[in-house]
């Protein structure tokens, strides 16, 4: 049976700095298609069921559909942080799952050409914020873009979604393989495989991924989980609503629950959130 390795553990031994504040865990995929931008919400949402105060940021490369999927029509978007006309806490809106949210906005390419010094000063204000939340959870766009990249180095630890079709085994492995170059061993970087038909399932395809990390890499990649597939998850999207309210003790929510606590290790108390 596949180990999986708390991520608190697993950063120290990689040799992670420690954030300063709360944690910052990049979740993004190779491939699009692949469950990353519900993985990130019903993560946020397990980790603010445990106590965590928790942010989910947005940062998809102009195809942001934080929002879409719950059914949010938000005033306040990322775009108006990277254009100055509000602050990263202004643009926070809470959600009725219990953590807060800065939605991106689908179509904008928000991200997507941000110069190099407007990139570095929202990662600036994303560390400010880990002041004041526990864990902040970034849902990255696909692929390999430079803001992609510099976003998940940036993080304390990097959840890498693949599912156990080629080419999302493929493209996984390409951002392990630059995530190990642009991190420098700063942070730690794990596997989390989606849609397995069976746990078995689940743990071949974490092995396939593993084993090559292991020959071309010298570098053997944790699985941090395992989230089964479930039609449940297909009926909670449809809704736009949180698989953990609608279907509490589905296989896959127990899935992401498991992944949840993994991350739950204790972290600084954050500063009190002064509403603007």
């Amino acid at each position: 049976m596949t180990s999986i390795t708390p991520i608190s553990l697993q950063a120290r031994r990689a040799g992670a700095a420690p954030s300063r504040g709360g944690r910052i865990v990049a979740v993004a995929s190779g491939k699009g298609g692949v469950g990353k931008t519900w993985l990130a919400i019903t993560l946020s949402h397990a980790l603010a069921r445990t106590g965590q105060r928790v942010l989910l940021f947005d940062g998809d490369l102009g195809l942001a559909n934080v929002d879409i999927q719950l059914g949010l029509t938000p005033a306040a978007d990322l775009g108006a942080v990277i254009a100055g006309r509000m602050s990263l806490q202004e643009a926070a809106i809470p959600y009725a799952g219990g953590f807060d949210i800065v939605a991106g906005h689908s179509g904008s390419g928000a991200l997507a050409s941000v110069a190099p010094a407007a990139l570095e000063s929202l990662l600036a204000a994303l560390r400010a914020a880990a002041t004041r939340y526990q864990t902040i959870v970034l849902d990255l766009g696909a692929g390999l873009e430079r803001a992609v990249r510099r976003m998940a180095s940036f993080s304390d630890v990097l959840l890498v979604v693949a599912t156990e079709e080629p080419t999302s085994l493929t493209d996984a492995y390409a951002v392990l393989k630059l995530h190990a170059s642009d991190a420098d061993g700063r942070a730690s970087a794990g596997i989390v495989v989606n849609v397995a038909p069976t746990r078995a399932s689940g743990e071949r395809t974490y092995k396939t991924l593993a084993r090559a990390c292991e020959n071309f890499l010298g570098r053997t990649p944790p699985c941090l989980g395992i989230i089964r597939r479930d039609d449940h998850v297909r009926d909670a999207i449809r809704r736009q609503t949180l698989l953990l309210e609608r279907h509490p003790g589905c296989p896959a929510a127990a899935d992401v629950e498991a992944l949840a606590a993994s991350l739950a290790a204790p972290a600084p108390a954050p500063e009190p959130i002064r509403r603007p």
